[in-house]
Formats: structure tokens, sequence, C-alpha cells
């Protein structure tokens, strides 16, 4: 058995300093609670800049957009660098495993990132954003096929999925053959319809689904729906709405041998001869 957290909070936006306090507090309440992996919601570490337009309409774009994007790109965080290290610094001395959203810096290029710290507090893995949605592809960069890591924990198998990537059933394949255990999904949804996606998510992959979405007030709030579920689709963590929350669960890892005794979409319950899914795991560079 393993307690595991998720958080449930807002970034302070165009405040990185403010909001990784926000993180160490929240990464201290959890493990007082016994959790030993804590997931944060997407975009927590550099913000989601909800109802933010940048400025932008089909065919222009400001000077005052590009000065909000300028802003916003100044919050992004490189990886590594001195906000990675102050999170594994935190993970280092709670010994907890923490998975959080941060908006990375790249070059000129921002992507919307997945960071693992381990207990050592040592970043073990990182995943980008394969599709940003909508006006989120101005913003941020497309992730490739390099990052489509299941990580091994001492906790189980753990991988990310980014909002609305859950939607993608290829990405979700990818992620059930890899063996995921404990399968992350930060998120800034908040509507009704994600705690049906998540179930869904559970019982298809008969794994732990924690999902962690982000709450804010002000013009533009998100208003949660943080939660956590079995793999049989069972609520272990009720979602929550209307106010920054930690849940926590305790998990029995033998109950997903159990569920795929009648269900392993990557095995028994798979038809190879019928359908198969090619991942091109290769990194992606403009040069060579």
């Amino acid at each position: 058995m393993v307690k595991v957290a998720v958080v449930q909070a807002g970034s302070v936006l165009f405040d990185t300093p403010a909001t990784l306090k926000k993180l160490q507090q929240f990464a201290r309440d959890a493990a007082a609670e016994g959790a030993r992996l804590i997931l944060f919601p997407e975009a927590f570490v550099g913000g989601y800049p909800k109802g933010e337009s940048f400025g932008a309409v089909v065919g222009s774009r400001s000077p005052e957009g590009r000065d909000a994007f300028g802003r916003y790109f100044d919050g992004a965080v490189a990886v590594p660098g001195p906000e990675t290290a102050a999170v594994g610094e935190t993970a280092a001395a709670l010994g907890v495993h923490i998975v959080t959203g941060a908006i990375e810096r790249h070059g000129g290029t921002l992507y919307c990132t997945v960071l693992h710290f381990d207990e050592t507090g040592a970043l073990i893995g990182r995943r980008r954003k394969l599709m940003p949605t909508a006006s989120e592809r101005l913003i941020w960069g497309m992730g490739d096929g390099s990052t489509l890591d299941v990580i091994a924990t001492p906790h189980g198998k753990v991988a990310s999925v980014i909002c609305w990537e859950n939607y993608m059933p290829m990405l979700r394949m990818a992620m059930y053959a890899g063996g995921v255990e404990l399968y992350c999904a930060p998120t800034v949804d908040d509507r009704d319809s994600w705690q049906t996606t998540m179930r869904h998510i559970a019982l298809e992959g008969r794994c732990f689904v924690l999902t962690a979405v982000q709450y804010t007030q002000g013009n533009a709030p998100i208003r949660g729906g943080s939660a956590i579920y079995g793999p049989l689709g069972e609520e272990l963590a009720a979602p929550v709405y209307g106010r920054e929350a930690v849940l926590t669960a305790e998990i029995d890892l033998g109950a997903i041998a159990r569920g795929k005794y009648d269900l392993d979409v990557a095995g028994h319950y798979a038809r190879p001869d019928v359908f198969t899914l090619h991942v091109d795991r290769r990194a992606k560079t403009a040069v060579e």
C-alpha cells in the first residue's frame, strides 16, 4: 500500500517565485498526510494564462500582446534550471516523489511540460505536451515522442498525460503498453465531463488515475475538479470544486492485476493481428 496525493491549487501568474513557495507548502501539507507521490496541476509552475488573448486575431498580433507574451515567457523555467532545482530540493527534503506541470522555456519556444522528481530530488522525467489545444498552439510548441516515457518508481510505474492529450486514444494506448500503474493527468479542464474521462481511463487501462486541476479565481476562473480513481473506475477521492485542497488515497497496486483479469487492452484483450500502433520515440529537431 502507498498513499498518493493530488494538489488542487492555482499558480500565481507572472510570479514564479511565489508559485514555487505555494508548491513547497502544499508538498509539505501532502507529505504530512503521509503521501509518497504528489501530483500538481498542468502548467502549475509558470502558470496557465486562461482568458489571455496575447493580442492575437487571425492575420495580426498587437504590440501589447507581444509584451504580454514577453512577460509570460519571463515566468517560464529552464529545464534543468534554478526553479527545477528548488522543486528537487523540496522533494528531497520531504522524501517524496513530486510530479508537477511547468511551462518550460527552451530557446525562443515555450512548452507545456510535466516534470518528475524522485525522493532524492533528482529530475527523472520530462514530458512535453504533444498537442496544445486550440489557442494554446499560439503560445506553446508541440512535443515529440522522445518524452513518452513510463517511469519506474518505488511506488509503481508512473506516466503523465496532460489535459486534452487524454482524448488521444493512441497516446493512451502507448501508456498502457508501457505498463502504467499510476496514470497522472494534470489539467485545467474543470468541466463535469472531465470526471467521465478520468473514470473511463481508469477502467480502460486498469490503472490508478490521479488528476490534479488548478483552482483559480478572477476574470477567467478555474473551479478545480481534482480526483483519484481506482482500476475498476471506483472513486477513491471524490472531485473537489471551489477551493484549494489536498486529496489523498491509499492505493494497492495488487488491484491492477485483479482488474486485468478480464481486460488488458495491451495484452490478452488486444488484437495485434488486426490492429497495431507504431510510436516514433525519436527526438525531432529543426537542424541535424
